[in-house]
């Protein structure tokens, strides 16, 4: 196995990701790294949530970056306020030990005058949600102009969220851009549109692991119940089974995800609610107290799948069946990280299963029957 050295990745980097118990890289950043060392290369990457896509991108896109130049030179995309602060952080921490990289989260949910101020500082690399980037560019509050690395993360997210419009525009902004890097869970018809319109015909493509979309470290099971009283009670049983062990439950609407996470409240349990509704530092202090481990439990919303960054989530739990497959990936991706196992729990109606072992037969994994009480 390859070490980062071994990748082309330099010293001060490397201290930074050892701070961070990051010693081997993971089979995306072995063979993506080397390749986006490069200049001169579009690049598609397909990979599984968890697998460490944000160093793999990171790292070179940081090995590219002249500290003394002041503005912009990498733009990073990612679809949700979490995502881009989880990019951002990540970013902070690989550089801990070398020159200056200084870099700037943009997204909703925070005013835009304190961001277009914060732009106006020595920024190295921009990492924003579509929209709000939009935003500052139709203000003429950002400088992208000598942005050379364009990086597209979770980009079937980004579309599937209705950004393919800013997604265009901002791509059409960017005339500087020598490489434009995409990173995806999958891969619908409209991310191969999006390759073919903004790459070039010889873009490189890494697939990891491509018969399983969904990583093998986790256990997928269904339990049934015929009505809507069980299934709250079935839920409680399982989470009394689960001793200090913490996990998310993941529910398909704002409504859903607020009532059941006042009945939980009522029964005891330390958890709280994440989803669209909450303003942006009602959010940051539920995910500070979840990672702090005052929470045992998150509920939430798909919206916020993949913004969880929270590596020893023991399962996750899927009250509502979410309402397209690749939702089902990133839900179950947020257990069963950095090489520890998790379970991934269905609760289902009876004519539900159908829909669920279609979702298994898709995503080549193994589902059985939960046979606890």
């Amino acid at each position: 196995m390859s070490t980062f050295a071994d990748l082309g990745i330099r010293d001060a980097f490397i201290q930074g990701l050892t701070d961070i118990n990051i010693k081997r890289p993971t089979p995306i950043q072995e063979q993506t790294i080397p390749l986006l060392m490069e200049a001169g290369h579009d690049f598609v990457g397909l990979a599984q949530t968890g697998t460490g896509k944000t160093a793999a991108f990171g790292l070179p896109l940081l090995e590219r970056i002249n500290p003394k130049g002041r503005k912009a030179q990498g733009l990073i995309l990612a679809p949700t306020r979490e995502l881009c602060q989880q990019i951002a952080k990540q970013i902070f921490r690989y550089t801990k030990y070398s020159e200056k990289i200084f870099t700037e989260a943009v997204y909703g949910g925070f005013p835009i005058a304190k961001q277009m101020d914060n732009l106006k500082r020595q920024t190295h690399i921009v990492v924003a949600t579509p929209g709000r980037l939009k935003d500052l560019i139709d203000r003429n509050a950002i400088d992208l102009r000598q942005v050379k690395t364009v990086v597209l993360d979770e980009a079937d997210e980004m579309l599937s969220m209705g950004f393919k419009k800013e997604i265009d525009e901002i791509l059409q902004y960017v005339p500087s851009a020598k490489d434009t890097w995409l990173f995806s869970a999958t891969m619908p018809r409209e991310i191969e549109i999006l390759v073919k319109k903004f790459m070039s015909p010889e873009v490189i493509r890494v697939e990891i692991d491509s018969e399983n979309r969904v990583n093998k470290d986790i256990n997928h099971k269904y339990k049934l119940y015929n009505k809507h009283a069980d299934k709250f009670k079935m839920l409680t049983d399982f989470m009394g089974r689960q001793g200090q062990d913490r996990g998310v439950i993941f529910c398909k609407t704002k409504m859903a995800v607020r009532e059941l996470t006042e009945k939980l409240k009522e029964f005891g349990y330390a958890t709280e609610a994440i989803e669209g509704d909450m303003n942006q530092p009602e959010r940051d202090k539920v995910m500070r107290a979840f990672r702090k481990n005052r929470l045992q439990i998150l509920v939430a919303t798909d919206i916020f799948a993949r913004g969880i960054d929270v590596h020893d989530l023991a399962y996750v739990v899927h009250f509502q069946l979410p309402e397209k497959m690749e939702f089902y990936t990133h839900r179950a991706g947020r257990t069963g990280r950095a090489g520890r196992k998790g379970l991934s729990l269905s609760l289902i109606l009876p004519n539900e299963l159908h829909r669920l072992e279609g979702i298994a037969r898709e995503l080549n994994i193994k589902l059985s029957e939960s046979k606890g009480k």
